[in-house]
């Protein structure tokens, strides 16, 4: 079998499917990338058994077809290293000797039998598929706005994914490890199906970094498993087993003071007098007056201090409240626009976070609980 490939094509496609290849993986032959060759196109397979990612690169003067596996650091290490041409690639279908050849080098491996590679989980049963198209940038969008928010909790594994639930004209995003929660809407194409799924931070990750914002995303979601399929990529996940909680009864309904304040200025507020928080916690205590923020930060067992104002718009009676600063910091730099809304009620009622506009067809939400401040 043999067939010439670009060598930065090559190199992309590895690198790519390789994320989904675990550090330490109980099978060794998961170390490996399965390998096909069918027609003009080398498909690049790697699995860690609950997600499996497969890539397609172009080849030319391909002669016969099959299959093989090869250890993944070492292929993707010597695609990195090639120069920027094609490459002939050669493997004997009995000794399953592996030659790669370029202008002046060629590097000699051996490559595993294909039967050795465990079959890939199905996405799917047919039967049960709820199918539909979306563009990549809605997926991607969803994503961004609330993978920061995702558990890490192995008690609480229905909070260590994005829960997707798909509305026949949306698709809501949402992420919660109790202490903040981030709701997404995103209505720029409707679905036309009704489904409930978490997807895990790992899948989550991957298509973050795969998809193009260009693409257009087929989306295949049975009652166990998805795939998440593009021109180029075809992404097969598990879900997270569980129930997600029940995220519209934990947005609060009516806080009434409302504070409008500069994203920048808040954000780079935030994060100098943090420098002086006690990293514990991070409690960043806020004063909330007429038109004004005042932050302030002390840590006793530094004997640390730190205090800085920030002008607003707030027109409502003097409040204090706590919040942790590592949050704050993952909000302000999750919301985009150029001025923030924070609706309040009292210093023991969450805050709620969101943009002064949101982008059309979309509602991003986000909650976060605040801290005990016994003075400020």
């Amino acid at each position: 079998m043999k067939f010439k490939v670009a060598s930065k094509a090559l190199y992309s496609v590895l690198s790519g499917v390789s994320k989904v290849i675990n550090s330490k993986n109980t099978l060794t032959i998961l170390d490996n990338f399965l390998m096909k060759v069918e027609g003009d196109a080398l498909v690049v397979t790697a699995s860690d058994t609950e997600n499996t990612l497969t890539a397609r690169v172009a080849i030319s003067a391909v002669d016969g077809e099959g299959a093989f596996c090869v250890n993944a650091r070492r292929i993707s290490d010597i695609a990195k290293e090639l120069p920027d041409v094609d490459v002939d690639v050669e493997v004997n279908d009995e000794t399953l000797e592996l030659k790669i050849e370029f202008p002046g080098g060629k590097f000699d491996l051996v490559a595993l039998s294909a039967d050795q590679y465990p079959r890939t989980v199905e996405a799917v049963d047919e039967a049960e598929t709820l199918t539909f198209e979306a563009p990549a940038e809605q997926i991607l969008n969803g994503i961004e706005n609330t993978l920061f928010a995702v558990g890490s909790d192995d008690l609480r594994p229905q909070m260590m994914g994005i829960l997707w639930d798909i509305k026949e004209d949306g698709i809501t995003f949402v992420a919660t490890d109790t202490r903040k929660l981030v709701r997404y809407i995103n209505k720029t194409s409707a679905p036309g199906v009704t489904a409930s799924c978490i997807v895990p931070v790992k899948p989550s990750v991957i298509l973050k970094n795969l998809l193009r914002r260009e693409d257009l995303v087929k989306v295949s979601v049975s009652q166990k498993a998805a795939v998440f399929s593009t021109e180029n990529i075809t992404l097969n996940c598990c879900f997270i087993k569980g129930n997600f909680p029940d995220y519209t009864r934990v947005i609060p309904k009516n806080n009434p003071y409302v504070v409008t304040v500069d994203r920048a200025s808040i954000l780079t507020a935030v994060r100098r007098v943090s420098v002086c928080a006690d990293p514990a916690h991070g409690l960043v205590k806020f004063r909330f007056s007429d038109n004004k923020i005042e932050l302030k930060v002390d840590d006793t067992n530094f004997s640390t201090f730190a205090k800085e104002n920030v002008p607003c718009d707030f027109q409502g009676p003097e409040m204090v409240i706590g919040f942790s600063s590592p949050y704050l910091t993952e909000i302000f730099s999750t919301l985009a626009t150029p001025n923030v809304l924070l609706q309040l009620a009292d210093p023991s009622r969450p805050g709620v976070f969101l943009p002064e506009e949101n982008a059309d067809n979309t509602d991003l939400v986000i909650i976060l609980m605040p801290m005990t401040v016994q003075e400020f």
